[in-house]
């Protein structure tokens, strides 16, 4: 009672004084992104692959020029058509729209591939045929014939600056699309997961032929045979032609770089969902690897292999940056906590976790360290648990670790969730009871576990490298808050709370289906009401703790670094952009950052 009296005291004087907080009002309209351009055709229309790229962008002093949303969308079945009549994008829109940004003097690209030459990455998964496109003159190419004049336009310009986006194609292709279906999907992904032969070609280096021949073959050699997975002959052909066509694609591509490419051209090429098995993909992987060989005049490599595909866009606009900023690397401490680092963070990647975070320090130039003393920016992993009965322990230890870290002495800090859910909603109510969120660098969880490394460490190094190198204005602070506050909200609200009462309430008492709400057609009206309610409720505490959170402003060399405190967040026009129940869109509306908050007793002031 005594400690409640002082308590309630000091917030009577803090009260008298001016200092309770201040929330700013979200502004209307945002300004204008003025930075140099950047041409980019993304992978398709889902919010990571647009606004989340745009928001990166943005921060880093970019200002993104996109093509019209229907050339580049995805439609599922049942639902409307794009406006070319197919479910897939329009590599003849897209190709002319890349080549009008070229006439006009744009020398930054980053274009997906998948994209321009096959419609969107769920396309590329299902066509096996070679693919046509029709100009707006009448002339018609086939996506080979694009790939070359797209290219050979890019070469012309020596100051253009391309980073191209590839795949390597997941284990099965997506349901809901084109009539295939889940059953198709589970025998397929299991046919694909079967390990296949690890020996080299005779050779010794792997051709398409060798490929070919060795996706049909057991580990211990003999062919499988389709039954043995429930497969007709005709889907298996069917599936591993689809394969082939995405396979001579990138190696057509990669045949181009490697005679005519020179140094302002970088592929980046990105492992679908994958098996930690040698599964169908380990020679394709293998075959690509070893052509991977480009390097710049400074010995530096120009083309890359890594786990993740949504995140692809993400780390081509924090390496464009990095190159043009001067960078020259960091070094990290990487701090994991639950004990399953050792092991791939969930079925669909093909590495440990550790190797995977490997792979992307080393894309980064960042240079792992134990002594926190040498660090210069710190990465907190919560894995799966090693023993699910110290789940709450492990957690703990993370946030302690974080808490640390806070204040003008300590580390600026990134945070994965790879825990794929294995902590419910425990670690991350912890997280927003104890912790400033909008402190971090950079967060993510929400999507599948391949590509969360990536999402985290692109957005979060481009974060520190900006702070060191780029020069702050309103518009790249406020793009930098809109991906902490996407990331988080999305993960910590719509994931693991709204997203599993919707899955219930479409299936159950809809009687709908959350992949695809026009098969059959449910209200979908009723449904987006539902996301919105639910929505208000689960980000309240999370939007109070970002609104009471001070975000770093600058990272002076041997010095303290600044901040500021964020202003108020309101969220408006939430949308299911492929109407499914997996991912939204909402347009996030920010208030002006204020002067830093003050904590005293663990309420933020003003």
């Amino acid at each position: 009672m005594r400690y409640r009296r002082i308590f309630a005291a000091m917030l009577v004087c803090l009260l008298l004084a001016g200092c309770g907080l201040q929330r700013s009002q979200p502004l209307p309209e945002e300004p204008a992104a003025e930075g140099a351009v950047i041409a980019y055709v993304p992978l398709d229309d889902r919010p990571d692959n647009v606004e989340r790229v745009v928001y990166l962008a943005e921060s880093l002093g970019y200002t993104l020029a996109m093509p019209e949303a229907d050339w580049y969308r995805t439609r599922l079945d049942g639902q409307p058509l794009n406006e070319n009549g197919t479910q897939y994008g329009d590599m003849g829109r897209l190709y002319e729209w890349v080549l009008e940004q070229e006439a006009a003097g744009c020398d930054r690209y980053i274009l997906s591939m998948d994209q321009l030459l096959s419609g969107g990455l769920v396309n590329s998964r299902h066509t096996a045929e070679t693919l046509t496109a029709t100009l707006s003159d009448g002339t018609s190419l086939t996506d080979r014939e694009l790939l070359e004049g797209l290219l050979t336009a890019l070469s012309e310009d020596p100051d253009n600056r391309v980073w191209l986006l590839d795949s390597v194609m997941r284990l099965a292709a997506t349901t809901g699309y084109a009539g295939f279906g889940i059953e198709e999907y589970n025998a397929l992904r299991a046919y694909g997961a079967e390990p296949r032969p690890t020996e080299p070609a005779e050779s010794g280096e792997p051709t398409l032929e060798y490929v070919e021949n060795v996706s049909r073959l057991h580990e211990q050699g003999g062919e499988i045979a389709p039954a043995e997975f429930g497969l007709t002959e005709t889907q298996v052909e069917t599936y591993l032609a689809t394969r082939s066509r995405k396979l001579a694609l990138t190696d057509e591509l990669q045949t181009w770089l490697l005679q005519n490419g020179g140094e302002r051209f970088h592929l980046l090429i990105g492992i679908d969902d994958s098996s930690e098995e040698n599964s169908v993909q380990g020679p394709e992987i293998r075959y690509l690897n070893q052509r991977i060989l480009r390097y710049g005049s400074d010995g530096d490599r120009l083309d890359f292999i890594l786990s993740g595909v949504d995140d692809l866009a993400f780390k081509a606009v924090t390496k464009l940056y990095l190159e043009e900023s001067g960078w020259d690397g960091a070094k990290v401490v990487i701090r994991y906590y639950g004990g399953t680092e050792d092991q791939p963070a969930c079925e669909y990647d093909y590495k440990a976790l550790t190797e995977i975070m490997a792979e992307h320090l080393a894309f980064f130039d960042l240079e792992a360290v134990d002594d926190p003393g040498a660090g210069e920016l710190m990465v907190l992993v919560l894995t799966q648990p090693k023993d699910p009965a110290q789940g709450r322990a492990y957690h703990q230890e993370l946030v302690r670790e974080l808490r640390s870290q806070s204040g003008a002495e300590g580390l600026p800090a990134i945070l994965i969730d790879a825990s794929n859910g294995s902590y419910g909603t425990a670690f991350h109510k912890m997280l927003t009871e104890k912790t400033e969120l909008g402190r971090l660098l950079s967060y993510a969880g929400f999507l599948d576990m391949a590509i969360v490394t990536g999402m985290a460490l692109s957005h979060g190094v481009a974060r520190y490298a900006f702070l060191q190198k780029g020069q702050e204005t309103e518009t790249t602070e406020r793009a930098f808050l809109r991906t902490v506050a996407d990331s988080i909200l999305k993960d910590f609200c719509y994931k693991n709370v709204v997203r599993d009462n919707l899955l219930i309430y479409i299936r159950n008492d809809m009687g709908g289906d959350p992949n695809n709400f026009w098969r059959p057609d449910i209200d979908r009206e009723d449904i987006l009401a539902r996301m919105e309610s639910g929505m208000a409720a689960a980000t309240a505490a999370v939007i109070e703790n970002l609104e009471r959170s001070n975000f770093i402003t600058a990272l002076p060399p041997g010095e303290p670094y600044a901040e500021k405190g964020w202003g108020g967040i309101e969220l408006t026009n939430y949308r299911f952009p492929w109407d499914r129940a997996f991912e939204i869109g909402m347009d996030i509306h920010l208030g002006a950052s204020t002067e830093p908050h003050k904590n005293i007793l663990g309420i933020y002031y003003q």
